[in-house]
C-alpha cells in the first residue's frame, strides 16, 4: 500500500482534521454505541470520498485507491481462510481437545495466567507467528479458563502478550525479518538489541500476571475433573492427535510458506480424524467451511469445541478489506504522506526522533489498522532523521517492533485485533488492559529514548 501515489497534496491542517474526524467516528461508534467496526469504517470511506470530491479528485482515482488498498490485504485474506480451516480440522482430529485435556493435566490453577503467558511465549517464539499461536494454543487456553471459571479477559491478555512476544523476538517471524531488512540491520543483531526493552517488559508482565492469578479452590478442581471426563468421553483424546501440531512446528522451522504450512497441517489433521470417528468426504467439506459442531450433550464442552471453518473468518475478512480500503484512500488523497512529512520536519533531538517514530508506528496502527504498513512506513520515514541525530539503524528497527508489531492487537479495527476477537471470542477492549507486554513495550522504548539508555550511536 505504501506504493500508492497521492493525487493531491493536502495542507497539514486539512489532513489533521480529516484524520481526527475518522478517529472520532470509529472510536465513538465502537466504544459509545457498541457498533461493529464495519459500519464506522464504511462511513469513514464515504467521508474520504466526500473530501476527495471537494478537492476535485475524480471518482475513478478514488475508486482506484480503494481497490489498491484492499488488494494489499489479499495475502492476509487467504491466510485467514486457511486458519479457519486449520481450527476446524484440529477440532475434528482431536488436536485442540487433546491440548486442552493435557493442559488440565499439567497446568495448575495457581499462577494460571503467568503459565499461559509463558507457554504462549515459547510457542510464539518457536513458530514465529502470533496469529497461529492464538488460533491454536490460545483457543485451548481460553477453553481451560472457561472450564475453570477464570477471567477470559485476563486470559486473553496473557495469550496476546505471549503470542506477540514470540512474534517480536522469533527469527522466524515475518515482522522481525521485515523490520531488520528495511533498516539494513543483521537479523540477530536486531533481536539482541530488542532485548533491552523486551526482557524488562516480559519480566514485568510475568510478575503482574502472577499477582492476578487465582489460588486453587476445591470447587474449581471438581469442575476441572468433570470437564476432563467430558473431554475423554468425546473419544478424541489420543497421543497421535499431536501430529498436526508437530507438522506445523516442523514446517515452520523448515521455513515453509505460511499458507502451505497451514494447509499441510490441516490435511494431516483431516487424515487423523478418520482414525477415531466415522466421517465422510461431504462431512469433512462441511466442517472445513462451516466449522466443527460438537454434539457430546455437555453444554460447556459443545460450546467450547464448536468453532472454526472458513465461514467463521468472513467477519474478519470483511473488516480487513474495509480497513485496508480506507487506508488506500488515505494514501491516494495524500493524507498519510502529509502527516508523516510534518512529523519529520519537527525532529532535531534524539528523544524527539524516537518518540516521534514510536508515535508514528502507533498512529498508523490506529488509523489504518495494518501491522506491516506500520513497520514499512515508520522505517522509510525515519531513516534520515535517525542518521541526522547519529543513531544507529538498529535503534529504529527496535522502535518499529516495540510500537508497531505489538500495538496492532490492541486496536479493535486492526487486522490482528479483529482476528483475535473472532478466534477466541474476547473483545479487543476487554483484553486490552491485561495485554501488559503489548502496553509496556512502546512505553519502555520511548522512556529509554528520553533517558538515552540502551541506545547505540554511529
Amino acid at each position: 500500500m505504501h506504493n500508492i501515489k497521492s493525487v493531491i497534496t493536502p495542507r497539514f491542517l486539512e489532513a489533521f482534521i480529516v484524520t481526527s474526524t475518522i478517529f472520532l467516528v470509529i472510536s465513538v461508534s465502537i466504544i459509545k454505541f457498541d457498533s461493529v467496526p464495519h459500519i464506522p469504517i464504511l462511513f469513514s470511506v464515504l467521508l474520504l470520498f466526500g473530501y476527495g470530491f471537494l478537492k476535485k479528485v475524480s471518482y475513478q482515482e478514488l475508486e482506484k485507491g480503494l481497490v489498491e488498498g484492499a488488494g494489499a490485504g489479499m495475502s492476509a485474506v487467504f491466510l485467514f481462510f486457511f486458519i479457519g480451516m486449520l481450527i476446524s480440522s484440529w477440532m475434528i482430529s482431536g488436536t485442540i481437545p487433546t491440548l486442552i485435556y493435557t493442559g488440565f493435566t499439567l497446568i495448575s490453577m495457581t499462577f494460571f495466567y503467568a503459565i499461559v503467558f509463558t507457554v504462549t511465549s515459547l510457542i510464539g517464539l518457536s513458530i514465529g507467528s502470533s496469529l497461529t499461536t492464538v488460533a491454536t494454543i490460545g483457543v485451548a487456553f481460553i477453553g481451560m479458563a472457561t472450564a475453570m471459571d477464570l477471567s477470559l479477559a485476563v486470559t486473553a491478555g496473557a495469550i496476546v502478550s505471549g503470542a506477540f512476544f514470540g512474534d517480536k523476538m522469533s527469527p522466524l517471524s515475518d515482522t522481525t525479518n521485515l523490520s531488520s531488512t528495511i533498516v539494513g540491520v543483521d537479523l540477530f543483531e536486531h533481536i539482541r538489541n530488542m532485548g533491552w526493552t523486551t526482557i524488562p517488559a516480559f519480566v514485568i508482565t510475568l510478575m503482574l500476571l502472577a499477582l492476578l492469578s487465582p489460588e486453587a479452590a476445591g470447587a474449581s478442581v471438581e469442575d476441572i475433573t468433570a470437564f476432563k471426563e467430558g473431554l475423554l468421553a468425546t473419544g478424541m483424546i489420543h497421543w497421535y492427535t499431536f501430529i498436526p501440531l508437530a507438522v506445523l512446528i516442523i514446517l515452520t522451522f523448515m521455513k515453509m510458506p505460511a499458507l502451505l504450512t497451514l494447509a499441510l497441517s490441516s490435511m494431516s489433521a483431516i487424515a487423523i480424524s478418520f482414525v477415531h470417528q466415522i466421517s465422510t468426504v461431504p462431512e469433512i467439506f462441511k466442517v472445513l467451511f462451516s466449522g466443527y459442531v460438537s454434539s457430546t450433550g455437555i453444554e460447556e464442552i459443545d460450546s467450547l469445541l464448536s468453532r472454526g471453518g472458513m465461514e467463521s473468518m468472513m467477519f474478519t475478512i470483511a473488516l480487513v478489506l474495509l480497513a485496508l480500503s480506507m487506508g488506500g484512500l488515505l494514501f491516494t488523497l495524500g493524507i498519510v504522506q502529509c502527516l508523516l512529512a510534518k512529523v519529520e520536519s519537527l525532529l532535531n533531538k534524539v528523544s524527539s526522533v524516537i518518540a516521534a517514530s514510536a508515535l508514528t508506528a502507533i498512529g498508523i496502527n490506529v488509523l489504518i489498522g495494518e501491522q506491516y504498513l506500520s513497520i514499512l512506513l515508520t522505517g522509510q520515514a525515519f531513516k534520515e532523521p535517525y542518521d541526522k541525530v547519529g543513531l544507529a539503524g538498529k535503534n529504529l528497527s527496535r522502535v518499529m517492533e516495540d510500537a508497531g508489531t505489538v500495538v496492532n492487537p490492541l486496536v479493535p479495527w486492526s487486522v490482528c485485533g479483529i482476528f483475535i476477537t473472532s478466534v477466541i471470542g474476547v473483545p479487543t477492549l476487554d483484553y486490552l488492559p491485561f495485554a501488559f507486554f503489548c502496553l509496556l513495550s512502546p512505553v519502555l522504548t520511548v522512556l529509554f529514548g528520553f533517558t538515552g539508555k540502551t541506545l547505540t550511536y554511529k
